[in-house]
């Protein structure tokens, strides 16, 4: 299989984490604020100079923490820039989990041909705690939808700038990206999955959407000698002795643990911390 030319990928797509001596990379959150902060209070003191840190997508969950849960991370880059050499804007890559893509699909409700059956699809994947969080019901959302498209957009815009009004929450989230890797190559990092038999710019929605064979990848994926997934929609738990891939899901959300991962550059497992989440 041939080797990813990494030069040329989009930078507003894909997160290159470069000269990275190590790269710390965190699975997903699902809104588990107590265990991010924990899980921040022991990786702070453990990030060194030239280290590198990824989270990997679903940071909303089921609980209406959504706004805690972005401050949180805001909050915890800027301690983490006060490390010697990791001011750089490439130090800190955030990647777009299935929930996120949800969001967007909400923003853009106006545009769908059924809107509320859009809606009843993503309240029943949990975002209406995301609503909850930025100041609307359920209820009031659901009405919304089968209204027509000029009030959806006025609902949608104004969802819209009840992000704004958070400081830095939109400025994150329009600079997700859909997969990160290093410079060198070694490590590839995505949010659920990826289909080896399609070269990385071509993966389209297969980054978000398990297709449940990842822990069948047994060899490197265009150059890449591992590949490390955030979340595993199974929910099988914390696996990280497999050659070429890790999977850092330990559960978040669902009665397990919040899991960070540092990753030497060649891929070998430096440090690893872990927090019991609800």
């Amino acid at each position: 299989m041939e080797v990813t030319d990494l030069s040329n990928m989009d930078s507003e797509k894909f997160g290159c984490l470069d000269q990275a001596k190590r790269v710390w990379a965190v699975g997903a959150i699902h809104g588990q604020i107590d265990a991010l902060k924990a899980l921040h209070e022991e990786l702070v003191p453990r990030f060194q100079s030239g280290d590198r840190l990824v989270y990997l997508g679903n940071y909303f969950g089921n609980q209406p923490t959504a706004i805690q849960t972005l401050d949180e991370l805001l909050i915890t880059r800027r301690k983490l820039m006060a490390v010697g050499g990791s001011s750089k804007p490439n130090a800190f890559v955030y990647l777009r989990g299935a929930r996120e893509e949800m969001l967007t699909k909400l923003l853009q409700l106006q545009f769908a041909q059924n809107p509320s059956e859009v809606m009843e699809w993503l309240l029943g994947h949990h975002l209406g705690s995301v609503i909850e969080s930025y100041g609307t019901k359920q209820t009031v959302a659901r009405v919304i939808s089968r209204e027509g498209t000029l009030s959806i957009s006025k609902w949608t815009g104004s969802l819209r700038r009840c992000i704004n009004n958070h400081p830095g929450h939109s400025v994150l989230l329009s600079n997700l990206r859909r997969a990160a890797f290093t410079r060198e190559g070694s490590i590839l990092f995505v949010h659920a999955s990826v289909d080896i038999n399609r070269p990385l710019n071509m993966q389209k929605d297969n980054f978000w959407w398990d297709n449940g064979r990842f822990d069948d990848i047994d060899t490197a994926y265009y150059g890449f000698s591992k590949i490390v997934r955030g979340y595993d929609h199974s929910n099988k738990g914390l696996r990280l002795d497999h050659p070429h891939t890790a999977t850092l899901d330990g559960g978040s959300g669902r009665g397990g643990t919040l899991n960070a991962v540092c990753f030497s550059a060649g891929g070998d497992i430096m440090d690893h911390l872990s927090v019991q989440s609800v």
